[in-house]
């Protein structure tokens, strides 16, 4: 019963074996080799986007660190969800990768901006005055820290408001698999067509051993993203093995394949979670993660029967005070384990 992460899952044994046969003999080092080639063309491919330029980095951290010192200057705003991952995981990677950007937060409920929170907060930030921050880059993450999601008008709407004000917009894609497949859209509706300058894609969380990829559909971005990504120690010699990763997933859509499991045995947790008097779904479960206030004896009891999962506060105190928790599954999740933990905590 582990819910704690798709971070803790393990390795889709396509993505190992795809490594393995890049193993053998020799290739060009840096990124130069036919194999990086050929999963950046399978890249473009999918995304409907032949003049992108995409690189491959080992972590989520760095692909939106670089990619957002590519938007931003030291002296910007980057506007973002207060409880974006960039905000609340990244231990100031953006701020120090950009040179100083500082992050304009952006309240909403479920973990989504709205048009008019980032008007207001482009508002608050006044062009031309020397003595504050100037307007930087838009940040969106999809799926969000919460579990929902950003359908393409949505994007878009977010996107149209960026535009007005001049600003680039990013997107942290590192669970953009799951809303892909949760949505039934295109890779390319969700991103670019819907104004998305640049798309961190993630595979780690989604069945690969560390490889993301960041794609540019501004290709006058590509140098220096090259110079940064050297200069950051995330130009990998044998990237091939980084590429493997990314061949493997696009391959047949596994990496759509790999999260539509994962949503779909979220969906089936969450459907059992509605159930319960005792559960309180905080959000819309609309992709592979969620988060739900149970009694801290019902915690109690599944801790010590083996569940595995994020806890938000302490096992001691009373009994039916509620406490939150996140629970994440991933395409190792099967129904027969959602079923036992929702017995646990029955």
């Amino acid at each position: 019963m582990w819910f704690s992460s798709d971070n803790a899952a393990g390795v889709a044994p396509e993505v190992l074996l795809a490594m393995a046969n890049a193993a053998p003999g020799w290739a060009m080092a840096y990124g130069n080799d036919e194999g990086t080639s050929r999963a950046a063309d399978m890249i473009r491919d999918r995304f409907e986007a032949p003049e992108a330029a995409v690189y491959f980095v080992a972590t989520g951290t760095a692909a939106n660190s670089l990619a957002l010192a590519c938007l931003a200057e030291p002296w910007n705003a980057i506007y973002c969800h207060q409880s974006a991952h960039i905000e609340e995981d990244e231990c100031n990677g953006p701020e120090f990768f950009s040179g100083g950007a500082k992050l304009a937060l952006i309240p909403g409920e479920h973990g989504r901006m709205m048009p008019e929170g980032l008007q207001a907060r482009l508002d608050r930030t006044a062009p031309g005055d020397v003595h504050g921050a100037q307007r930087g880059p838009l940040s969106i993450t999809n799926a969000t820290e919460a579990g929902t999601l950003y359908d393409p008008s949505a994007v878009d709407a977010l996107s149209a408001v960026a535009m007005k004000a001049d600003v680039s917009v990013h997107m942290d894609g590192t669970r953009f698999a799951y809303a892909v497949a949760a949505l039934g859209c295109t890779p390319a509706e969700l991103s670019w067509k819907a104004g998305v300058d640049i798309l961190c894609l993630g595979a780690t969380k989604n069945g690969a051993i560390a490889a993301e990829a960041v794609i540019l559909f501004d290709p006058k971005l590509a140098w220096e993203f090259e110079l940064r990504r050297k200069r950051a120690g995330h130009l990998f010699s044998k990237m091939r093995f980084l590429a493997a990763q990314f061949e493997a997933m696009m391959t047949d859509d596994l990496w759509l394949e790999l999260a539509g499991r994962a949503n779909a045995t979220a969906s089936r947790l969450a459907d059992g979670l509605s159930k319960l008097s005792h559960a309180n779904l905080i959000h819309p479960v609309e992709a592979n993660l969620m988060f739900v206030e149970l009694p801290r004896r019902i915690h109690k009891s599944a801790r010590a029967k083996g569940a595995a999962y994020a806890l938000i506060g302490d096992l001691d105190g009373p009994d039916d005070e509620m406490l939150t928790c996140r629970l994440v599954c991933s395409a190792q999740t099967t129904g027969e384990e959602v079923d036992a933990f929702l017995k646990v905590i029955t």
